[in-house]
């Protein structure tokens, strides 16, 4: 499984794991955090590129989306691959926030390479919700999405976060893709800052 912001949110996800592992609901895997050696705001971190499908004026270096994706999948799976006795026919990707708009994006590709996303709280507010349009032109040109999809935010995160979610949840719903699996959760009291643990 990849995380993005690695830098900020990795140990939040090896605890996760830690504890689902402890208690026999989930299997051995190997845990991945992709950073960049810098916190979020840090000029050497560039999430603000690299997570981000599309241009947008409110960040002038992004839309990196699919270049960084081609990344994840040809560069670092088959290193990884190379190094470690990883299941070809299982590979995860995992985000938070702006991170979860490219696992959306890495979701809605014509044949994609992630069999299990998990995308918490992602921004589909980004570009004025050009994620859905993604989403609809893949579901007009194919009918299946063989893939696992995990979708989750806080229950007191904000109205934004919940009402988009809620609008890809719908879009989904009301025009499925075969054999795509989603699962989808609110966290009670949590915000935008304390549902990624939960997540």
């Amino acid at each position: 499984v990849l995380f993005m912001d690695g830098d900020n949110q990795f140990a939040s996800a090896v605890r996760a794991y830690g504890a689902e592992r402890a208690a026999g609901r989930v299997p051995p895997l190997l845990l991945v955090g992709v950073g960049y050696g810098a916190s979020y705001g840090r000029a050497a971190n560039k999430r603000g590129r690299d997570y981000t499908p599309t241009h947008h004026s409110f960040e002038p270096a992004s839309g990196g989306g699919s270049t960084f994706l081609k990344f994840l999948i040809r560069t670092l799976w088959p290193e990884l691959a190379r190094r470690y006795p990883v299941d070809p026919k299982t590979r995860g990707l995992a985000g938070y926030s702006l991170g979860a708009l490219l696992v959306l994006h890495a979701l809605f590709q014509k044949r994609p390479f992630f069999t299990h996303h998990l995308a918490a709280a992602p921004s589909i507010w980004w570009d004025d919700r050009a994620i859905l349009a993604q989403a609809r032109r893949r579901r007009a040109r194919q009918s299946a999405l063989p893939a696992r999809l995990f979708l989750g935010v806080g229950e007191k995160d904000s109205d934004s976060m919940t009402a988009d979610l809620a609008l890809l949840e719908t879009q989904l719903a009301a025009r499925p893709f075969a054999k795509l699996a989603v699962t989808s959760r609110r966290f009670p009291r949590r915000t935008h800052y304390t549902a990624l643990p939960a997540s």
